[in-house]
């Protein structure tokens, strides 16, 4: 079936949605990153990005947020354009745990793999893929031009988040040597641990964002600067990822409600792709149980609502002036 929409509809409907979701209450900031708890909670934004270059943005889109788990996308982009989809399918896996992102048990139920870059454990073991090994320097420089090349700009460090996140993530040094023990750590584990930490300690804006997501949706063609950031065929692979793990253990309620491919983090931030339509990133620090953001994810949905979209419908859809 054949769908028209128009870029006016696509605007109106960001807006519509950016309306509805201010005006919700309930969910917290994380409060086991210290730095997070202390962000000013009424913060929210919404982005649109098309595969032209053509934007819509709602509130606080300018507002540089940790990135945290929404760096596992690039990354495992990253570690598909380095050793292709089927070596990080090979050496991580591409199945979702059904469990919490910070699940140590959920190693132990996948006999020893991490299952999926775009939980911790997977996350760990990608940074630890990505060449070349043993030099953290060039291998920061790889992760963060990634992200600037799928994003058409550069995000910034937050060095109090880093050492934030540095100070407490004590989970994570326990999945980092239990990967290790399993060999699926493929790089020093301390300097693989401390790459993930950092990368999650990232500054970025949902219209940054929302210039990843519309880099995915146009099989890795940047809408902004034109540059072919990955090979067209990992943008299939990429997106099933982020639909088949990227709420978590939400992960089959939020594509069953929404109809859109979306990974979360517990800076507020969500990304969602809608292949060859757009891109759609929003922002609002209040988490649910789950550790999702309460208006970010509300609004995103309302958005596809609107507009009758939903990556299960079979439409071919077709947005003009």
């Amino acid at each position: 079936m054949n769908k028209t929409i128009t870029k006016s509809q696509i605007e109106g409907a960001a807006r519509e949605a950016y309306s509805h979701a201010a005006g919700l209450s309930g969910g917290a900031n994380a409060d086991y990153i210290p730095f997070l708890a202390n962000i000013n909670p009424r913060l929210f934004g919404l982005s649109v990005m098309l595969p032209d270059g053509t934007s819509f943005n709602f509130g606080d889109t300018d507002y540089s947020f940790g990135i945290e788990s929404i760096s596992k996308v690039p990354t495992a982009i990253l570690a598909m354009r380095q050793h292709t989809p089927a070596g990080v399918l090979n050496e991580i896996g591409a199945d979702a745990t059904g469990l919490p992102f910070n699940s140590i048990f959920a190693i132990l139920l996948e006999n020893d793999h991490p299952s999926t870059p775009l939980v911790n454990a997977g996350a760990i073991s990608a940074c630890s893929m990505i060449d070349p090994k043993g030099d953290a320097d060039a291998k920061w420089n790889a992760i963060t031009q990634n992200i600037t090349d799928l994003c058409g700009s550069a995000p910034v460090l937050i060095d109090e988040l880093y050492k934030s996140e540095s100070a407490t993530n004590f989970n994570n040094r326990a999945i980092t040597w239990l990967l290790k023990n399993y060999n699926r750590i493929y790089d020093d584990p301390d300097m693989s641990l401390d790459l993930y930490t950092r990368q999650c300690s990232l500054g970025i804006t949902s219209s940054q964002l929302a210039v990843m997501a519309a880099t995915i949706a146009s099989g890795g063609v940047n809408p902004l600067t034109g540059k072919q950031a990955f090979e067209p065929a990992i943008a299939p692979k990429i997106t099933t990822l982020i639909a088949t793990v990227g709420f978590y253990q939400h992960s089959g309620d939020w594509l069953y409600t929404s109809g859109i491919p979306a990974k979360s983090g517990v800076g507020g931030g969500v990304l969602g792709v809608l292949p060859g339509v757009l891109g759609i990133a929003a922002f609002a620090p209040p988490l649910d149980s789950a550790g999702n953001s309460v208006k970010a994810q509300a609004a995103v949905r309302e958005f596809m609502q609107i507009l009758g979209l939903g990556i299960m419908n079979g439409d071919r859809v077709t947005v003009t002036d």
